[in-house]
């Protein structure tokens, strides 16, 4: 973990050269480029979603294409297609811009639901498959998907099972009174994204991947992690609660949030930081508890308050000596 969080820190500084006052959200699309996951950027225009996502890919020197989304736009634009070439009487691959190592999917909510499936094979599995032909994805892989929550007019919400397939949402929201004093002094001549270095190797990255998997996560904090799952489809608001998959996605994303602060382990800390950016979207809110205004965070915050956090081993161990002992 000595070696996580020099780099994750070049990479934090280095981004925050161009996106001023939102370190947590920088550090949590950082955390799914660790977990190999995808982020939803959630919020109105003009907060930096574009732009954060360019500063990643040009801090960690990866591909990056930037994929409009449109009613008009076809699958085969995202994946690609295969033309039929006369001088060699055979059809060529044509890649779509989905085949680079970040992809963000700008108002991914304006595409129509055939479009927007056409990512979920990618998302999941890594790979394409264009007419019976399977492609696998530039490692690393990561898609990070915008869309602007007030504004529903011509747009296709996304359905549970492609929300799902997202490890993270994210909200930046609007910069404080001297973050965006200082946005303005640093735009006065030029963009601060131009000059802006790459800061760490692909290689490196794909190597940092494989370290997290190494940080420790306690059997008490398994059973935390479930029992917040769980808790979540018990929930008197809740019509479906978190799947499997978050689960999995809470457990991982603790394993490279602790990392970041250059711990070999995972705390009680780390899952309530992630509970809500990574189980808020999976939830969906009963249509009474949505006449009241009840939002995914408010329940995963009822949810923290009520779900115990877990003790320390040593307390419990003693316990169990001290009852064998009454029982002798």
């Amino acid at each position: 973990m000595d070696t996580i969080k020099p780099i994750a820190d070049r990479v934090i500084h280095n981004v925050e050269q161009v996106i001023i006052g939102k370190r947590q959200a920088i550090e949590l699309v950082l955390v799914a480029l660790l977990c190999k996951g995808h982020v939803l950027l959630e919020d109105v225009p003009g907060t930096g979603k574009t732009v954060l996502a360019k500063s990643i890919a040009r801090s960690v020197g990866c591909k990056f294409k930037r994929i409009q989304f449109t009613p008009d736009l076809l699958p085969a634009d995202v994946t690609g297609i295969s033309i039929y070439n006369q001088q060699t009487c055979a059809f060529e691959f044509r890649p779509g811009p989905v085949m680079a190592q970040i992809v963000l999917a700008d108002e991914i909510n304006r595409a129509t639901p055939k479009t927007q499936s056409a990512l979920l094979e990618a998302m999941e599995e890594h790979q394409i498959t264009v007419d019976g032909t399977t492609y696998a994805l530039p490692a690393p892989f990561i898609v990070l998907a915008t869309q602007n929550p007030i504004e529903y007019e011509g747009t296709y919400p996304l359905p549970e099972a492609q929300l799902d397939r997202f490890l993270l949402r994210i909200h930046l929201g609007y910069p404080d009174k001297f973050d965006e004093i200082a946005i303005l002094k640093r735009q006065r001549q030029a963009h601060p994204l131009d000059a802006l270095d790459t800061v760490v190797d692909v290689d490196d990255l794909l190597q940092l991947q494989e370290v997290i998997k190494a940080v420790h996560v306690d059997d008490l904090i398994e059973e935390y992690i479930v029992a917040l799952a769980t808790a979540t489809r018990h929930h008197e608001d809740v019509y479906l609660g978190a799947s499997t998959r978050g689960t999995l996605a809470l457990y991982r994303t603790a394993q490279a949030w602790a990392a970041l602060r250059g711990r070999d382990y995972v705390i009680p800390d780390d899952i309530k930081t992630l509970a809500s950016p990574v189980l808020g979207h999976r939830l969906i809110i009963n249509p009474a508890a949505r006449v009241r205004n009840m939002l995914a965070d408010d329940v995963i915050g009822d949810i923290l308050g009520a779900v115990p956090v877990p003790g320390a081993r040593a307390g419990r161990r003693y316990d169990r000596e001290a009852a064998s002992v009454g029982q002798r």
